[in-house]
C-alpha cells in the first residue's frame, strides 16, 4: 500500500497539472473579450464564452480548494480524509473542464464551419474529454485493473520538513491560476477596446489586477521568507508563516477572478445589474467554498482531527 504521505503528494500534482490546463483557457477566456473579432460574433457565441470562462473558473475553484481543506479543516495534518477530499475534488473539476473546452472548440469551429458542423464539432471534444477523463478510467476499474485499498490509509504522523514541503506544493498549486489572470489584466490594458469601458469598470479591472497582483507576491512571499530568514532551514516559525501566507493569498485572487468576470458579462449583456449578481454569486461561491464549507467542516469534524493529531504527536515524542 502506497503511504499517505506520497498518496496526497501524487494526488496534489496531478491538481497542479490540471491547473496548468485550466490557466490557459482562463486567460484565453477573458483575454478574447476585449478583442475586435468578438464583438462581430453572434450574441449565442459571445453568451458561449462567458459561460465557458464561468465552467473554467468554477473547475479551478474545486481544484485549489484542497489547500484551504488542509490548512483549516485539517490543520496542516497528515488526514486520510485529505486525500479523499483531494481525490474528489479532481474527479468533480474534470466536468466543468470538459465541457468548458468543449464551448471554447465550439466558438472557435463557429469561424470556420456552419453551425451545425460547430455544434458537433465542440460535442465531440467534450465527449473525447469526457471519455479519456471519465470512461475510460471507470472501464479499467470495471475490468479489475485499479487498485482498490478499501480506503485511505490511517492517519500519519508527518514531519516537520515533510509538511513545509506540502505547503509549498500547495503554494505552486495556486500561483498558476493567479499567473493567469495577472498576464491577462496587464495585456488588457494595453488593448484599445479597454479605452471605451466606462471609468467605473477601468477602476474596478484596476482593483482585480491590484488584488491579483497582492496574491502573487503574497503566494512568493514563503520561498523568499525560507530563503532569507531561514537561510534554507525548516522550522515550525516558518511553517506558520506559510500556512497564514496560502490562505491569506487566496482571498485577493478570488476577488480579482469576481471583478474582471463582472467586466467580461457587462462586456456581453451590457446589464450592469446582471454583471453584478453574476460576479457577487461568483465571489460568493469561492469564498464560501473555499472558507466557510471549510471551516463549517473543521467545526463538525475538527475536534476528532486535532485529538488524533495530538494523539500521534505524544506517540512521536
Amino acid at each position: 500500500m502506497t503511504p499517505l504521505k506520497d498518496k496526497l503528494e501524487n494526488a496534489l500534482n496531478e491538481s497542479r497539472i490540471l491547473i496548468l490546463g485550466a490557466q490557459v483557457l482562463i486567460g484565453f477566456g477573458f483575454r478574447a473579450i476585449f478583442e475586435h473579432g468578438f464583438s462581430n460574433l453572434p450574441p449565442e457565441l459571445q453568451n458561449a464564452k462567458v459561460v465557458s470562462l464561468g465552467l473554467m473558473i468554477l473547475a479551478l475553484g474545486l481544484l485549489v480548494s484542497p489547500v484551504p481543506y488542509h490548512r483549516i479543516v485539517a490543520g496542516g495534518e497528515l488526514e486520510p480524509g485529505l486525500h479523499s477530499f483531494t481525490h474528489r475534488m479532481s474527479m468533480f473539476a474534470l466536468l466543468p473542464f470538459a465541457l468548458g473546452l468543449g464551448v471554447d472548440l465550439f466558438v472557435a469551429a463557429s469561424k470556420v464551419l456552419p453551425d451545425s458542423s460547430s455544434w458537433a464539432f465542440g460535442v465531440i471534444t467534450a465527449a473525447i474529454a469526457l471519455y479519456f477523463w471519465y470512461g475510460l478510467e471507470y472501464q479499467k476499474r470495471l475490468q479489475g485493473k485499479g487498485t482498490n485499498n478499501g480506503g485511505d490509509n490511517k492517519g500519519e504522523h508527518v514531519e516537520l520538513k515533510d509538511k513545509i514541503k506540502e505547503v509549498l506544493i500547495e503554494a505552486r498549486m495556486v500561483l498558476p491560476g493567479a499567473q493567469a489572470l495577472l498576464g491577462f489584466q496587464f495585456i488588457v490594458v494595453l488593448v484599445d477596446t479597454f479605452d471605451v469601458l466606462p471609468r467605473s469598470l477601468q477602476l474596478i479591472h484596476l482593483w482585480s489586477l491590484f488584488a491579483v497582483a497582492l496574491c502573487t507576491i503574497l503566494l512568493i512571499a514563503p520561498a523568499a521568507y525560507h530563503r532569507i530568514v531561514n537561510r534554507g532551514e525548516d522550522s515550525e516559525e516558518f511553517l506558520q508563516f506559510a500556512h497564514r501566507i496560502v490562505l491569506a493569498a487566496m482571498v485577493p485572487l478570488a476577488i480579482g477572478l469576481a471583478g474582471d468576470f463582472l467586466i467580461v458579462t457587462w462586456v456581453v449583456t451590457k446589464s450592469m445589474k446582471i454583471a453584478i449578481y453574476t460576479s457577487a454569486a461568483t465571489l460568493a461561491l469561492l469564498l464560501g467554498f473555499w472558507f466557510g464549507y471549510m471551516w463549517w467542516v473543521r467545526s463538525t469534524q475538527g475536534e476528532s482531527i486535532a485529538i488524533s493529531g495530538s494523539h500521534r504527536k505524544k506517540i512521536a515524542a
